[in-house]
């Protein structure tokens, strides 16, 4: 077992590279609707819970260490700092007079202060925002109103009003920004290839007694730049590929299949993974964790070449020298075979959700059935 300064290392390298990876994404965000404010206010977030967690670790932490991690975290605010710079909208145009007037004094002109902060903390707008707005009535000045937008095709709304339709759900997503899967109980839902337009992001949220399958859109269109689960109870989640960090809260019950760079689980319990990880999966305030390497059947030309450390299990909430009782290696003989995953979990004719669940031993009629 690693002691608890290489285990915090591992954890600081791993967060470092998070946070990075999400300042590097601010600028891909909208500014419109808060998306771009909130990605913001997650970094600063993060910064600040990992600036607290090298506080926590002085105990073990010599103070040399303390001082780089303290340098890293500094670094961490300048790249956030310079990027939300870049955010500023650029000077209107304006004409020069022809000649300067010396027996007048010009206002001085006070910025407002907004367009120099990197962030807001009072809910007011960022300076993108207020830079649309500018153009917006600019435009409506030209043409009176602007011209309506279509909004987005609701996917939920869709499921939700199959949710009394036996059989698979194909959502295409082809008209989606981002994948976004939430509040809904019992259904089957399989991603075609056409999802992979929206695989920039996703997130399944509120879950119950739910399969989810995106293999096809992952593996053979494009991976997920992240990909973030949350609430969700007695379900199967086949993640597909994930380039990025895969984020999982408050899962409980159930079963995720999944090949990422990094995996994180907040607050779960009796879960079964099955992966191919990239980096040592973390896990925070968990119990009765068990992990499995990916199926055969899910391994293919697209599995990332890195050594798979899927058993390699960092626990930050156990930084003894002994092994930590949140987690363990789930039992060969406990696991899914690969003749389920091909034949029954894609979908088998005249099984529902729950009949597949019972199968793979998620549910029982008197509720969940496997513990680790």
């Amino acid at each position: 077992m690693a002691d608890p300064k290489e285990k915090f290392f591992r954890h600081f390298q791993a967060e470092v590279t998070l946070i990075q990876d999400e300042i590097d994404s601010l600028a891909s965000l909208s500014a419109v609707g808060g998306e771009r404010q909130s990605g913001i206010d997650k970094v600063l977030a993060g910064i600040s819970r990992l600036s607290t967690e090298v506080m926590d670790a002085r105990d073990f932490i010599p103070s040399y260490d303390q001082r780089a991690y303290s340098q890293a975290i500094k670094a961490l605010t300048e790249k956030l700092n310079t990027t939300t710079g870049k955010f500023a909208p650029k000077s209107r145009f304006q004409f020069k007079p022809r000649k300067a007037d010396t027996t007048t004094a010009q206002p001085q002109v006070t910025p407002d202060p907004r367009l120099h902060r990197p962030w807001v903390g009072d809910g007011s707008q960022d300076a993108e925002d207020t830079s649309q707005a500018v153009i917006e009535d600019e435009a409506r000045d030209a043409v009176g109103t602007l011209p309506s937008i279509p909004s987005a095709k609701n996917y939920n709304e869709e499921l939700a009003r199959s949710g009394n339709v036996g059989g698979v759900r194909k959502p295409s997503f082809s008209t989606a920004k981002n994948i976004e899967i939430s509040e809904h109980t019992g259904l089957h839902i399989m991603l075609p290839m056409t999802a992979s337009r929206a695989t920039s992001s996703g997130s399944l949220t509120d879950l119950t007694r739910c399969i989810v399958d995106m293999t096809i859109p992952t593996t053979t269109g494009a991976p997920f730049a992240g990909l973030a689960l949350k609430n969700i109870k007695q379900s199967l989640i086949v993640a597909g590929q994930v380039a990025g960090p895969m984020h999982i809260t408050g899962m409980e019950d159930s079963v995720i299949v999944v090949a990422a760079r990094q995996v994180r689980m907040h607050d779960c319990k009796n879960v079964h993974v099955y992966l191919h990880c990239a980096s040592h999966p973390i896990i925070e305030d968990c119990s009765q964790v068990a992990f499995a390497p990916l199926p055969a059947y899910y391994t293919n030309e697209s599995t990332p070449p890195e050594k798979n450390q899927w058993d390699q299990v960092d626990d930050f909430k156990w930084l003894k020298a002994t092994a930590s009782p949140n987690w363990s290696i789930l039992a060969e003989e406990s696991r899914i075979v690969d003749d389920v995953w091909q034949h029954t979990v894609c979908g088998k004719a005249g099984m529902s959700s729950d009949d597949i669940l019972r199968e793979l031993k998620i549910l029982t009629k008197a509720g969940p059935a496997f513990a680790s």
